[in-house]
């Protein structure tokens, strides 16, 4: 039992991150009006936060290993909590900004630490089932944050918004201070902190290049990139220095985490459009209010949270995670394809409500199995890293999705280097969500090539005993053929 309640805290606590993530989705055009920022500033109260949450994932995730993981997970509650804080007495543009800022380092503290008790708890069939339990709490703490910031904001107010993830803070803070067992002791790892510092400043390049399409055109992606990868190619000399480095050299080499890592930044990329895009969809396309906008959203849990509980681990044991995770992308790249058909004047129930199923199913079925294959390759030495890592990735997918289609829509709108996604017209939404069905798809196509060789493997495995007889089948060959020259 007191597993199970360990367990339901650690699965909770990533339902306030993607909650927290999400749920000032269907506020932003609210927020930016009242505020009277332009749509630059708009974008970057959702940009602020991708970046930071995405900048330090890896370095939280190590942290928790060196500091502890039962303290990461406080720190994390308690900057989540005081976040909302700032954000419920935010009256300006930059106090809203500052206030995602926190929230991002609250989450990006707490969502690695919270995954790494569970790998370091869990093996075999019950990791599965927790990991299916962390992808039905991401999908529908997601859902559940723009359905509900949407209802909230039409109710109260954008402000109160922030007392939603506030008050999920807080009560992951009091649960964790009274329930999380102390750290066993163990050994006592180094922090690396030139390799932490420059992993964030190349996480932070790379995000920031990505985030400034929209506003500045591609040029911005060669010039911020030089410096991410001077940083990068840094960060590799210093790896290969490093007593305790940040990336074991073993895992990076593996083509299983650099296919699955691929896959995530692409499907991270699709997901984000299942919710940014899609409530943008309601409120621009169909002329949706951000109640009603929130309430149209509601399917998306429910749907989500269904597979991933009743369905995603039977066919996690039974196929394993790369067949599933080609499944849900190639559902995303249907789900989109479906939203790209949307029209002023559409039926939500007929144009929109199959495509949500379908979204849900899909980011249930491509987020759990990948994230299972980075946190479980990696965590065989390092379950800080290994989640943070696999979250990692998936944010940084998200921020290049958001950069993509803003600069897609806007090109599409006919205002290049000048658009955002939160003012997007019919036709730029349209072409945004039909790029969405290219990054699905690629995801999808690159986890079935990473099968084919694999069966081949296989194949390989099971002739070579035929090729490579065993000693006692060498003698009786032997017998047979003296008995023959006699």
């Amino acid at each position: 039992m007191r597993e199970r309640m360990l367990l339901g805290i650690l699965v909770a606590a990533q339902f306030v991150v993607m909650l927290d993530t999400a749920v000032l989705n269907v506020a932003l055009p609210t927020i930016g009006s009242s505020l009277g920022l332009g749509p630059v500033g708009t974008a970057w109260v959702l940009n602020a936060y991708f970046l930071v949450f995405g900048a330090t994932l890896l370095v939280s995730g190590r942290a928790s290993h060196v500091i502890g993981r039962r303290r990461m997970f406080l720190i994390g509650a308690a900057l989540l909590l005081a976040g909302a804080i700032v954000g419920a007495m935010a009256s300006t543009g930059v106090a809203v900004v500052a206030a995602r800022l926190i929230q991002a380092l609250g989450a990006a503290a707490l969502s690695p630490a919270a995954m790494s008790m569970i790998l370091a708890r869990t093996d075999g069939k019950a990791r599965v089932a927790a990991m299916s339990a962390w992808g039905a709490a991401s999908t529908v703490g997601g859902a559940t944050g723009v359905a509900v910031g949407g209802l909230v904001t039409a109710v109260a107010g954008w402000n109160a918004v922030f007392a939603i993830t506030g008050a999920a803070a807080g009560l992951a803070l009091v649960l964790g201070l009274r329930l999380l067992p102390m750290d066993a002791p163990g050994p006592r790892r180094s922090f690396d902190g030139p390799g932490a510092s420059l992993a964030t400043g190349a996480a932070f390049a790379v995000a920031f290049a990505v985030l400034s399409v929209p506003g500045h055109g591609w040029l911005s992606v060669p010039v911020l990139g030089a410096g991410a990868a001077l940083l990068l190619a840094l960060l590799v000399i210093r790896e290969r220095r490093a007593a305790d480095p940040l990336f074991p050299a073993e895992v990076m080499r593996s083509r299983r985490v650099a296919v699955a890592l691929t896959v995530n930044v692409l499907g991270g990329a699709a997901r984000i459009a299942s919710f940014v895009l899609v409530a943008f969809l309601l409120q621009r396309v169909l002329q949706m209010d951000p109640g009603a906008a929130g309430m149209a959203m509601l399917p998306t849990s429910l749907i989500g949270f269904g597979v991933s509980v009743a369905l995603l681990p039977k066919l996690l044991n039974r196929f394993g995670p790369e067949r599933v995770a080609a499944i849900g992308c190639l559902l995303l790249a249907a789900a989109h394809a479906v939203f790209a058909a949307v029209q002023p004047g559409s039926s939500y129930a007929l144009h929109v409500l199959p495509g949500l199923a379908l979204a849900a199913s899909g980011v249930a079925m491509s987020f759990t199995p990948t994230t299972l294959i980075l946190a479980t390759e990696v965590s065989r030495r390092d379950v800080g890293v290994g989640s943070g890592l696999a979250s990692a990735s998936a944010q940084l997918g998200g921020m290049l999705g958001i950069a993509v289609f803003g600069a897609v829509e806007a090109a599409a709108n006919g205002r290049p280097g000048a658009g955002h996604v939160d003012a997007a017209s019919a036709g730029g939404l349209s072409a945004a969500f039909l790029v969405a069905v290219a990054f699905a798809a690629a995801a999808g196509v690159l986890t079935i090539a990473r099968l084919v060789p694999r069966r081949a493997a296989r194949r390989m495995e099971s002739v070579e005993p035929r090729l490579n007889p065993t000693e006692g089948e060498l003698d009786r060959a032997a017998q047979m053929l003296q008995g023959q020259i006699r």
